[in-house]
């Protein structure tokens, strides 16, 4: 057995805290350009607006901030990796041991963050370009025909999407210095305003954020307005999922100093809006933006350029942390698989093709449905809430049954639960807004892995399985048959089954009587991914054979499953321990010395028989299934096996048949 290969996790350097800039603070790093913004717009305009209301959002605001991303995820969630790797699936695979249940939050989290994943660059990018009309020269040229402000907003989403196929390592490296000088500016601008009004700090007290959500004179949103609030953290999640790409260490020495600079720009928005609250010029503005209004009208260019650049950076880290999700989804058995590019050498950097292409063209559909960034921010942060409480349910697990601290797990679901249970609430006033759109998004993708795991589980539990043993002497003779040609040196079948000397009957049906195939060797292969991210090690047993050769492959959840090259090292180092007879082959271009010969890897697809006796919900799963199988991919592109030579079989699905009636001869 190969020794296994430990992930190690990401040390710390100046350098690495530079890239974490870029990878992933994007999102949260670019909540100030809408989060005020959108509770102006909530309490009717500027002119309607009192020093209570600003200072108390400001309140809620930054001790959101701090309860949710400092606490929960920065000191809390962090700590919960998954050999230095988070999100909410390397979350569940270190509790799925404890209770079935749990499978269930760990798919409605992961789609409502896919979900998420459409809507942040389509919000972003979209309030970004609409800050180039707080310029008056660019003014004069798009006026208030949104329709080109839609075409510059999809043309950048599209471009966006078409580089990925590039990787993200050139563009991690490029976007943190960006994010770095980004953050700058965020806390600059901010200070600058608030030396205009320091009464503004007064917002630091929670009690004013707690006095404004129940007092209806103050605030007209009433608690309703935490649906705005949470805007400001919806990239928490993001600190949790990017950590294996950027090591723990460095969030933990970055987070600081984003938060401070995040904190200084909301401020620096309080103090001018409490400055011109009652400005009669800026109440005619429709749809007024206090980040952009802020600022003076020379500086007001770059604001908007790195504002753009800045969206595109959040939308750049949501797009990747989409890859990986849909990765680790499938290695835990609960999407399809799917073709997957890895672009270049750093850990955990993979481009997914299909992912990429629908998640452009719903972000392109999302920006033509709602067409301004006011009615994107009305739908924004209701799927986001449903990912943190789905986390907080699995933390809670965590810590109750991993750690071992049950008092510590009850105050924790207590008082995030709480906590989050009032966003999501507050967050469905966004449903008939535009917020049902993240949700069916999410309820589709939601389906798609209920779908994938129950019909996954109807076939396991449907399957067959003989004792190998029995079956060798049937081997022997099979080889020793010289009427039958050679289908192979090397036969290979991947199965799902990984009992050590058991074989599934699909298998021995296909062998033996679908049509007999004759190979020196028969090798049937299991792929077993590991809650590590990043094990590679392999077991062989030969049932006191040199030609039948049971191998179970050890894959970490991270590691692209290349079947044929794992299995052409395993033959190899099988042929130097005499466990398997040479296989050296009389034409070869690359002349008499290679040992190894050729494989055929056969495939079998299962296929619903019309008299199978199964229930409705089960034959509807099975159904469904089978044709997502189909759009995603085949298992030559799973196990990338594109270039080897493979063999295509049909096998029926073995489950009980229905009683038929007996045919009865006519004379």
């Amino acid at each position: 057995m190969v020794e296994p290969k430990r992930s190690v996790s990401i040390p710390f350097s100046k350098g690495a805290v530079l890239v974490t800039m870029g990878v992933v603070y994007g999102d949260i790093g670019t909540s100030p350009m809408y989060v005020l913004k959108s509770i102006i717009a909530g309490n009717g305009g500027i002119n309607q607006i009192n020093d209570e209301l600003i200072l108390g959002s400001l309140s809620l605001i930054i001790w959101t901030l701090t309860l949710l991303t400092t606490i929960k995820y920065v000191l809390i969630a962090m700590k919960a990796d998954n050999h230095g790797e988070g999100g909410i699936f390397a979350l569940f695979s270190l509790v799925k041991k404890y209770a079935k249940w749990l499978i269930l939050p760990a798919m409605i989290g992961g789609a409502a963050l896919l979900a998420d994943g459409v809507l942040t660059p389509a919000v972003t990018v979209t309030t970004a370009i609409e800050g180039l009309r707080s310029i008056p020269t660019i003014y004069e040229v798009l006026g208030d025909n949104q329709t080109r402000i839609v075409v510059i907003t999809i043309l950048i989403i599209s471009a966006l999407f078409m580089i990925q196929r590039m990787g993200t390592s050139l563009i991690g490296k490029t976007f943190g210095p960006i994010m770095f000088v980004w953050f700058l500016f965020l806390a600059i601008a901010g200070i600058s305003n608030i030396g205009d009004n320091f009464n503004v700090l007064r917002a630091l007290n929670p009690l004013r954020g707690i006095k404004i959500l129940f007092n209806s004179s103050l605030n007209k949103q009433g608690i309703m307005i935490l649906g705005s609030v949470f805007l400001a953290t919806t990239g928490a999640e993001a600190l949790y999922s990017d950590m294996g790409h950027v090591g723990k260490k460095n969030i933990y020495a970055s987070w600081p100093f984003v938060k401070i600079c995040l904190i200084l720009n909301y401020l620096g928005q309080g103090a001018w809006l409490m400055q011109n609250k009652n400005d009669t010029a800026l109440a005619k503005i429709e749809d007024i933006n206090p980040f952009f209004q802020m600022l003076p009208n020379q500086v007001r260019m770059l604001a908007v350029i790195l504002s753009a650049v800045a969206a595109v950076i959040a939308s750049q880290a949501l797009i990747t942390g989409s890859f990986t999700l849909v990765s680790e989804a499938t290695r835990l058995d609960l999407m399809p698989r799917m073709k997957v590019r890895y672009p270049s050498e750093t850990k955990g950097q993979i481009y997914i093709p299909l992912v990429n292409g629908i998640m452009m063209l719903s972000c392109v559909g999302v920006v033509l449905y709602f067409r301004s960034s006011a009615r994107l921010e009305a739908a924004y942060g209701l799927a986001i809430t449903m990912t943190m409480l789905m986390t907080t349910i699995l933390l809670s697990t965590y810590l109750r049954k991993a750690k071992m601290q049950g008092m510590l797990s009850f105050v924790f679901l207590l008082l995030f639960g709480g906590l989050e249970g009032c966003f999501f609430v507050s967050s469905l006033t966004k449903f008939f807004r535009g917020g049902y759109v993240a949700l069916v998004i999410a309820i589709i993708l939601f389906g798609i892995m209920l779908v994938w795991y129950y019909g996954t589980a109807i076939e396991r539990s449907q399957a067959n399985y003989f004792h190998i043993k029995k079956y060798l002497s049937m081997f022997r003779e099979l080889r020793a048959d010289e009427s039958l040609p050679f289908t192979a040196d090397n036969l290979v079948y991947i199965t799902h089954n990984t009992h050590g000397d058991i074989i599934d009957r699909d298998v021995l049906y296909s062998i033996f009587n679908k049509k007999p195939k004759r190979a020196k060797a028969y090798w049937i292969v299991s792929v077993i991914v590991t809650d590590e991210p990043f094990t590679n090690t392999y077991t062989v047993d030969n049932f006191g054979t040199d030609y039948i050769f049971r191998v179970r492959l050890y894959l970490g959840f991270k590691i692209h499953q290349r079947i044929n090259v794992y299995l052409r090292q395993i033959v190899t180092d099988l042929i130097k321990s005499k466990e398997l007879p040479s296989q050296k082959s009389k034409y070869s271009i690359y002349g008499t010395g290679g040992k190894v010969g050729n494989f055929r890897f056969c495939m079998l697809r299962q296929m619903l028989s019309p008299e199978s006796d199964i229930a409705s919900y089960g034959r509807m799963a099975i159904s469904i299934k089978y044709a997502i199988r189909h759009v995603a991919g085949t298992q030559m592109q799973w196990y990338g096996l594109e270039s080897s030579s493979i063999i295509i079989e049909y096998v029926p699905l073995f489950v009980k048949m229905k009683v038929m009636e007996h045919l009865v001869r006519k004379e």
